[in-house]
Formats: C-alpha cells, sequence, structure tokens
C-alpha cells in the first residue's frame, strides 16, 4: 500500500486530530478551535479518507481512538508543539544572558580603531557574547554577509554592493611622519605640497588598496621603499626612520597623540572616503543583529 505524502495533509486537519484526541469529543474540539460541529465533522471525515482509517470510534461520553490515532498522536503533538515554538519565538534578543559569537569582517586598522570601545561596551552590556574577526577579500563580503558567514563588515568599502549601510564616520587619508621630520617643518600648502611630496620615500600596504591607488595616481609608485601586509607595524616604522605613510586621519591622530609623530594633510586625489558599517538585508529584522547594530551605532556614528 502507498504511504500517503506530507503534501496531502492540510495542517489544519492535524490541529482538528490533536483537539478531537485531547478532548475525546468532536463538538468539544469544535468548540476549541472556534468550528462549527458540522465543519469539524467534515475535516475528521475528510482525514480519515486520506489515512485510511476510522481514527476514532464511538464511546460512552465521546470518541475513543483507534491504536492507528494512538501512533499518530504522539508524532502530531510533537509536530504542533516544534512548530508553535518557532512561530512563537520571542522577538527579541538578551543581551545580558547571550553566549552568542559575532563574526565581522575587519582589516587589521579597523580592529584597532573599533575593537577596544566596542568591547569594553560589549563587556559592560553582554559579557557572555563573542567576536571574532574574520578578514575577507572585498568580493567576498556580500555573499558572505547573505549567508551568514560574517555578520557585519566595518570600513571603506566602495566595491561592496547589495548590503544594507549606515555610515559611522568621515575620514580622509594623509601623511604620518616622525616628529621633527624635515618636511613636516615646511610650510607648504595646496599643489606646492603635492609636488614636493616626491622628496618623500613612502611605506605601502599591500592589503589597503586605496593608499595605493593614491601613491598611484601622484606618480609616487618608484618612492615606495617598503611594503608590508599591515597597518599596524607602520607607526614603529615611522617612528624610527624618515620614511612616510598613506593612513586615514582618524587612525594616524591616535598615535599622533601618544607622541612622536606628525600629520601632514595634503590635498591628495580620493583622500576622503566614509567608513560604514554593512549587513545583510536577510537579518535587517534578527534581534540579535538589530541589537549589535544599535550598539556600534551609538558608539561610533559621528552627529
Amino acid at each position: 500500500m502507498n504511504a500517503m505524502h506530507i503534501d496531502a495533509v492540510d495542517l489544519n486537519l492535524l490541529r482538528l486530530f490533536d483537539a478531537v484526541y485531547r478532548a475525546r469529543s468532536v463538538s468539544k474540539a469544535a468548540e476549541s478551535l472556534g468550528l462549527t460541529q458540522p465543519a469539524a465533522s467534515h475535516g475528521l471525515g475528510r482525514l480519515r479518507l486520506l489515512l485510511k482509517d476510522a481514527l476514532f470510534i464511538r464511546a460512552p461520553g465521546g470518541v475513543a481512538p483507534t491504536p492507528r490515532a494512538e501512533r499518530l498522536a504522539r508524532a502530531v503533538q510533537s509536530a504542533l508543539a516544534t512548530l508553535e515554538d518557532a512561530l512563537g519565538e520571542p522577538d527579541r534578543f538578551e543581551p545580558g544572558e547571550s553566549r552568542k559569537t559575532f563574526r565581522i569582517h575587519m582589516s587589521d586598522i579597523g580592529e584597532g580603531r573599533f575593537l577596544p570601545a566596542l568591547m569594553a561596551r560589549l563587556g559592560e552590556l553582554a559579557p557572555g557574547v563573542r567576536l571574532e574577526t574574520l578578514p575577507l577579500l572585498p568580493q567576498e563580503i556580500a555573499p558572505a554577509l547573505d549567508s551568514g558567514r560574517i555578520d557585519f563588515a566595518f570600513g571603506f568599502l566602495p566595491k561592496v554592493r547589495d548590503t544594507q549601510r549606515v555610515t559611522l564616520l568621515k575620514d580622509r587619508y594623509i601623511v604620518l611622519l616622525r616628529k621633527g621630520h624635515p618636511f613636516a617643518k615646511a610650510r607648504r600648502t595646496g599643489q606646492a605640497m603635492l609636488e614636493t611630496l616626491r622628496k618623500l620615500e613612502y611605506v605601502a600596504v599591500r592589503t589597503h588598496a586605496e593608499t595605493i591607488r593614491i601613491l598611484h595616481l601622484l606618480n609616487l609608485e618608484d618612492r615606495v621603499r617598503l611594503t608590508t601586509e599591515h597597518f599596524m607595524v607602520l607607526p614603529a616604522i615611522v617612528r624610527a626612520t624618515d620614511l612616510a605613510v598613506v593612513m586615514p586621519r582618524n587612525i594616524a591622530r591616535g598615535f599622533a597623540e601618544e607622541g612622536g609623530y606628525a600629520i601632514v594633510e595634503p590635498a591628495f586625489p580620493l583622500r576622503d572616503f566614509t567608513v560604514s558599517l554593512h549587513w545583510s538585508k536577510r537579518f535587517e529584522a534578527d534581534p540579535a543583529n538589530r541589537w549589535l547594530r544599535e550598539v556600534i551605532k551609538d558608539l561610533f556614528k559621528e552627529a
């Protein structure tokens, strides 16, 4: 005998079956579901035909389940309970109780800029929540957000398309030099400063394409003495040498406050940029995603 396919069963028939099984009465089941007794009897008749079993027979005070109904009842009750739990999942996130791990795309310079303050705030609001940074190539970011491989992406990401985003801050590329560098002492502005940039030698960062592009547009590639993979080694190099580095002003100011550095702001092409927080529209309404978005915006979004 061929088994019945799930597509043939209306979910409402299973709810009716469960109500009759629990109440041992078609009329009481109909009342609990807001149905008329004829409608309940008709539905039960449909289910009997589908399952080729009487399911319930008359008994004193109501009806009694057949052996097939007894076996089916446990599976139906479990399935309905699972569905109700899923549909009734609260639309909220409890940060103080959560042990969730959020995965975030950040460059090394982004980690230095955002993680200290973010981890301090999470320590106050959600001590069990964990962060994991996962640097990706630009073409990988949007698919990773959509798939849930990462939850957020921080940074200046002009090649990332089709994501939800909010601007956190506006920034500008500058030149960082050691304190006392002869170039930093000279009073030049505008085109004169751009022309004298050829007197400097530079450190370039392979993973930060925009800074390399600026050097290319200024025809300064032949002035690059050192190419590294990461930004965070640069302060020590700049402080110990006459090498210069093109980097975001927001980060450079943090180094300058520690002493030993000077900042010069030539009128670079493409020097102004925005740092944004990206996420997937798929997770727009997810309570955990929404909660961390608000924490991040509260911490970093410029007025």
